[in-house]
């Protein structure tokens, strides 16, 4: 990788939200680290992209992106919103559930619950219900629709997920940066599993190891990693449907005050 600096502008579309006015976080990191490896697969030496989200990240806003060497910064005016910088990712990643066992509970999943946000009418689905990763307001081409809920039998929560053909690249595969997406909101909600409701996801590490196809029947998983005060800790995976691990990452969601 380049160790000379260079400066783009970028954009994050209206499309990837997470909250209704501000980017979702796995979508963002994953732009953002893609930016700084050059949107490699199976980086050496268990390398992977930490991303961290220092606020948030504005929709449709032009964002100067600074790189250099194995580094980056993103600013939107004057304010500093994401730090990336290359780090190795060492995650024991647990037995995944199948897809028959997280499809039997996705009913139960928080993205599908009634009035889970408690600023929203209770009328409103999900805890985002236009989040691009977990929103079920959204058409099916229009989101990821990750829906994952608690697998008692695992202690862990599971998406059984195919991503919608129309959001594939041009090999038909799902676009790294929407693999980091999915790897999101199952975080959370495996906190959620537990009683405790986070806030906004602050830093995601993510490491993506093959490609994923389109429409293929995969399973994402999440569980909870401890938490130091405010921060809460928690892994996520994704598995084929040969349940081959394909991507994984940690993040650490910062709870509320």
């Amino acid at each position: 990788m380049s160790s000379t600096s260079s400066t783009t502008t970028t954009v994050v579309p209206d499309r990837f939200r997470g909250p209704p006015s501000s980017g979702n976080g796995g979508y963002v990191c994953g732009l953002f680290g893609g930016l700084l490896t050059d949107g490699r697969y199976d980086l050496p030496d268990q390398q992977a992209a930490e991303v961290t989200l220092r606020a948030p990240v504005p929709l449709d806003q032009p964002i100067a992106v600074r790189r250099t060497g194995n580094t980056l910064s993103a600013h939107h005016g004057e304010t500093l919103i994401v730090e990336v910088a290359l780090t190795s990712l060492q995650l024991e990643v647990p037995e995944p559930a199948s897809w028959e066992q997280a499809l039997a509970v996705r009913a139960q999943s928080p993205a599908l619950q009634r009035g889970m946000h408690p600023w929203l009418r209770t009328e409103r689905t999900g805890v985002h219900p236009i989040c691009f990763c977990c929103g079920a307001e959204l058409a099916a081409d229009q989101g990821l629709h990750v829906y994952a809920a608690h697998v008692a039998e695992r202690d862990q929560v599971a998406a059984a997920w195919r991503c919608d053909l129309a959001l594939a690249d041009a090999q038909g595969c799902v676009p790294p940066e929407l693999i980091c997406a999915a790897l999101d909101c199952p975080g959370q909600f495996a906190w959620l599993a537990q009683g405790t409701r986070t806030g906004l996801l602050g830093r995601l590490t993510a490491r993506v190891e093959r490609p994923v196809r389109a429409g293929e029947p995969c399973v994402v998983i999440g569980w909870t990693a401890g938490n130091e005060g405010r921060k809460f800790y928690a892994g996520t995976a994704l598995f084929d449907a040969q349940q081959n691990l394909c991507a994984y990452a940690k993040a650490v969601w910062i709870g509320r005050v």
